[in-house]
């Protein structure tokens, strides 16, 4: 499995003595002591025969993947490349777009990685573009809201953080929305949404002018920029994949080829979702032969003492944790795993799980009338069941009222007037987000707080639900939001939808602050205490629309401590 995922490959030659300098410096410092040729050659021959070796473990990115990442990063398909471009895709721009002139960590500023171009996806899922200052990203970025280009709209900032993409598109039974609001049901439709949207620059109004400059960007590529020479070459040469001068690395599958002259605009844009699909399929975390998690402290913790990983077959993930935590109150002698198990490369802790950690994970396994942990109720269980600690599902945890009632006072969202089904469907201009059948549209409630605009606010999955200009996901959502119950009428459930957003995985958590949808909370100290405030009002019923299994969360200070140090064993090196 592929772990490494380079914004740039490295020629040959660098790649192998980068890869291998102990081999080389071992052997030829073993040789050098040698009076005898014979253990000049001998070490020649060791050295070699080891990269080799070493080599063939390296598995290389499959073609889709290779293809997958160029169109990844290609800035062209940006509303700033179009306008400046007047036509012609293979233009060279004078300078690049303002916005990506700086890259906005929430503790200051950096040179922008990207600042030469326009916006691309990578642009806003770094991974080590600033390792040596702020380490790694599992693809988010930096800012509390990721920045868009200026556009004339009054819109500088997307209205949530961008959320990392390793293992976002792990295979899972459930059904797989996408973004923090469910907009999306495939990856695919994620794609073109965002290439053709308000984050790469373009506004509603001018989807058609953006869905037909990505065919004809790949239609006319030249093959001289930089990514054609790094990446086999003219798009329509390598997606057609039939040329004998296109390098192996590069072939495409039978699959994913396409004769872009010949085909469709829509076939041309739907290859190229393919494509970058396949690429975010690669962004996983560690896995071992039989496809349990390996990367982590925590998953080091469970192997050594001979715990499970993973659920049995057809075991919910949740009906697996409750397993783990019996299992786990009869660990009489654990293992804790030190140093000497391993060491990070990313993340500035040590890598270990003990009593602290042990601990934090009980709590965290913990449910009402279900507890071996003494320091009170996590109940994380209900939301971020192992091994991929996520549900994929919606929950309101709070984070919408508290950044609103921060700005207007306390009760403020809970007197804010949010419309009814009628009454939104009544002036969809002011409530719903716009869209190209809406490109006037306020998005008065898919907006960032601000004292200067009281009443604009994020409420999540509620601009999405009911909303026909989103129809893809709504059977499924319409499923999901009455299960369990017999309410199915949309008018009865969007209230039900009022701040819900998706939850998020809890695996490699320090490579993805600052934390929840609004990037409002810098540190896992800060997110558990968080979570204890929000509980808190739950319980006191001053969370609107809260979710319920807040109300069995019951966290003492010590727990918070614990559950902070579980939290940081779920890092591991992404590189």
């Amino acid at each position: 499995m592929i772990l490494v995922q380079a914004p740039t490959r490295v020629a040959d030659c660098d790649w192998i003595s980068k890869a291998y300098p102990c081999n080389c410096a071992v052997s030829f410092m073993t040789a050098a002591r040698s009076s005898s040729c014979i253990a000049l050659v001998a070490a020649l021959v060791g050295f070699l025969f080891s990269a080799a070796r070493a080599a063939e473990e390296v598995e290389a990115d499959p073609p889709e993947v290779a293809i997958g990442e160029r169109l990844f990063l290609e800035a062209r398909f940006s509303q700033f490349f179009h306008e400046r471009a007047k036509g012609y895709v293979n233009a060279v721009m004078a300078a690049g777009d303002p916005v990506l002139a700086r890259t906005l960590p929430f503790d200051g500023e950096l040179a922008g990685s990207f600042a030469a171009g326009g916006m691309n996806c990578r642009a806003c899922h770094l991974v080590d573009e600033h390792k040596e200052t702020h380490g790694n990203r599992s693809y988010a970025d930096f800012a509390r809201r990721s920045p868009v280009s200026e556009r004339g709209d009054g819109r500088k900032f997307a209205p949530r953080n961008s959320p990392p993409l390793v293992n976002a598109l792990y295979r899972h039974e459930q059904n797989r929305f996408l973004h923090a609001d469910g907009e999306f049901f495939t990856a695919r439709s994620l794609v073109i949404g965002t290439m053709t949207g308000r984050n790469f620059g373009w506004l509603p109004q001018e989807e058609k002018v953006a869905r037909e400059h990505i065919v004809k960007v790949v239609r006319e590529d030249d093959g001289n920029g930089a990514l054609a020479k790094e990446f086999g070459g003219a798009y329509r040469v390598v997606l057609k994949g039939t040329d004998p001068a296109i390098p192996e690395e590069f072939r495409l599958p039978k699959k994913f080829r396409i004769d872009v002259e010949k085909a469709s605009a829509d076939e041309v844009r739907e290859a190229i979702a393919a494509l970058v699909e396949a690429y975010m399929e690669s962004l996983a975390f560690a896995l071992d032969e039989n496809g349990e998690f390996n990367g982590s402290p925590y998953d080091v913790f469970l192997k050594k003492n001979r715990l499970p990983r993973k659920p049995k077959s057809r075991e919910g993930a949740l009906e697996y944790g409750r397993r783990l935590r019996g299992l786990l109150a009869k660990l009489e002698r654990p293992k804790f795993v030190s140093e000497a198990d391993g060491k990070f490369a990313t993340h500035k802790q040590e890598f270990s799980f003990g009593e602290e950690e042990l601990r934090g994970l009980q709590t965290f396994l913990s449910e009402p009338g279900a507890t071996t942990s003494k320091a009170g109720v996590g109940n994380c269980i209900a939301c971020h069941a192992p091994p991929l600690f996520t549900d994929f599902n919606f929950h309101n945890t709070g984070a919408a009222q508290e950044e609103y009632d921060a700005l207007h006072g306390e009760g403020a969202f809970a007197a804010l007037d949010i419309p009814d089904l009628e009454g939104r469907g009544g002036n969809v201009e002011k409530h719903l987000p716009p869209t190209a059948a809406h490109p006037n549209a306020l998005g008065t409630f898919l907006s960032v707080p601000s004292r200067e605009h009281p009443g604009q606010v994020d409420l999540g999955l509620w601009n999405v639900f009911a909303n026909d200009d989103f129809a893809n996901p709504q059977k499924a959502l319409n499923e999901l939001l009455s299960r369990g119950s017999k309410v199915t009428k949309a008018s009865e459930l969007l209230p039900r939808t009022i701040a819900l957003f998706k939850t998020p995985s809890l695996r490699d958590p320090g490579h993805s602050a600052p934390y929840l949808h609004t990037g409002q909370k810098d540190t896992l100290e800060d997110v558990v205490d968080f979570y204890r405030s929000s509980s808190q009002l739950m319980r006191e019923g001053k969370l609107r629309n809260g979710a319920r299994e807040l109300e069995g969360m019951s966290l003492t200070p010590e727990a918070e401590a614990d559950l902070t140090a579980f939290l940081r064993a779920l890092n591991e090196d992404y590189e």
